[in-house]
């Protein structure tokens, strides 16, 4: 199945990410702070060190989304409960890096974002729950017998009577 694999791509991915978001802001902490300019009125210093704990932060937070998605993998289950919803903001936040991108970084960039939306995507939607097949029994149905669990007779409710 394709599932397993989409899951290690975007462990993989997320992992790679986590990596480059926190040393691009911390290449650009050191930037701001080799500068010594003052950007209206703000500490150069304290942006320098906003920069990086920004970039540890956003890091941690790929990072933590890639251990979800490597856990998939590796289980090859459904991610559940915190997993799933911190997936599902991985891809509102790639959704929306992608649309600053596209202004002011470029189509490249843009085209990066879509497409680990698009693998979070896909990763949360091949591991959805499966429908019940159409030839299933319904979990309300009676058992073989026509029995309830005590022994006595499954009657169904009696239909509604209109005046």
């Amino acid at each position: 199945m394709i599932r397993r694999p989409v899951a290690w791509v975007v462990a993989v991915v997320l992992f790679a990410e986590a990596l480059g978001v926190a040393a691009l802001n911390w290449f650009l902490g050191m930037v701001v702070d080799r500068q010594d300019m003052s950007l209206a009125g703000l500490d150069p210093h304290m942006m320098s060190v906003s920069s990086k704990i920004g970039g540890i932060v956003f890091g941690l937070y790929f990072a933590l989304c890639g251990l979800v998605a490597l856990l998939v993998a590796l289980r090859d289950r459904p991610p559940a409960g915190f997993g799933r919803v911190l997936l599902i903001s991985a891809a509102v936040v790639h959704g929306l890096l992608g649309a600053f991108t596209w202004g002011l970084v470029g189509w490249t960039a843009f085209l990066f974002m879509v497409l680990v939306l698009a693998l979070i995507v896909l990763l949360l939607m091949t591991y959805d729950r499966p429908a019940e097949p159409a030839d299933a029994e319904p979990a309300d149905a009676a058992p073989e017998g026509g029995k309830g669990g005590d022994g006595s007779p499954v009657t169904s409710p009696p239909a509604p009577t209109t005046p």
